[in-house]
């Protein structure tokens, strides 16, 4: 079984530095029962499908699947009623890890969110000097609940 073992941070966006070259994501979620989240992604030129079932700590079962931009686009517009997340991307290395920065848009505007993918939810993981908070398991950082209660609202 696929599995996603990750762990997510509140960071100092003054003390990161110049950051890399960025893409754009844009995604939004069906409606599902439950835990489970569909998320249908436009992330730069390509397009995914993924299925998440409920976090048990830092890990969540995660199927992911290409399909095409066009597809994406119809899903996106037709079956998520129009609530997207919008964000750009930061991949930063460090300590052996790479780190995914989010720096959100529109009405998460503001938020800026650190995830670290791990092998094991064990793992030891060196933590930069721009991380501030760990927010793990906290579900108003899930991309999926920012749809419904978005970072402005707070």
């Amino acid at each position: 079984m696929a599995q996603e073992i990750e762990r997510k941070f509140l960071i100092d966006l003054d003390t990161l530095g110049t950051l890399p070259a960025g893409t754009r994501i844009v995604q939004g979620y069906i409606p599902t029962q439950g835990k489970t989240a569909v998320r249908i992604r436009l992330k730069g030129e390509l397009a995914f499908l993924t299925i998440k079932g409920a976090n048990q700590g830092a890990v969540r079962s995660e199927f992911e699947y290409p399909i095409p931009v066009e597809d994406a686009d119809a899903m996106l517009a037709e079956l998520c009623n129009g609530q997207l997340v919008d964000k750009i991307r930061y991949l930063i290395e460090h300590a052996g890890h790479t780190w995914e920065v989010d720096i959100f848009s529109g009405n998460n505007q503001g938020l800026v969110v650190a995830e670290v993918e791990l092998d094991s939810e064990n793992e030891t993981v060196t933590l930069p000097d721009w991380v501030r908070e760990e927010v793990t398991g906290e579900s108003r950082y899930y991309n999926s609940s920012l749809i419904d209660n978005p970072y402005s609202n707070w």
